[in-house]
């Protein structure tokens, strides 16, 4: 897939339980996340219908059942995420995305160790 679609964060929702189990059914889906969200099983199947319509997720129906299955990795979800956090807080500028996190947060010597090892690769690379 070229293009990851992009996922809204209460979709997002329904993707990190396919994400972690799959394939689960939409009665599953929708006993999770009712309990987790508040949410109402029509706004649970909406979102199910809007995921498939951007080709997030498929389904396969099993007898009475729709079974879901994710499309996209977790990972692809999160570049796509990262890029558009950096682009419309940093304007793309990763490097002070990374000097902003690094001068903002507490780092224990390990952290401050891999980030060494991950800079001296990139110079090399």
């Amino acid at each position: 897939m070229n293009e990851s679609p992009r996922i809204t964060e209460a979709e997002s929702e329904v993707m990190k339980l396919l994400w972690q189990e799959e394939p689960l059914s939409a009665n599953e889906i929708i006993a999770k996340l009712s309990q987790q969200m508040q949410w109402t099983d029509q706004t649970i199947k909406t979102f199910l219908n809007r995921l498939h319509k951007k080709n997030a997720i498929r389904f396969e129906k099993s007898g009475r059942n729709y079974l879901y299955y994710p499309l996209i990795s977790h990972d692809e979800y999160l570049k796509v995420e990262n890029r558009s956090f950096l682009n419309r807080i940093y304007d793309g500028a990763a490097g002070l995305l990374c000097a902003k996190f690094i001068q903002e947060e507490p780092l224990s010597e390990k952290d401050i160790e891999e980030l060494q090892q991950i800079l001296e690769s990139k110079k090399k690379s």
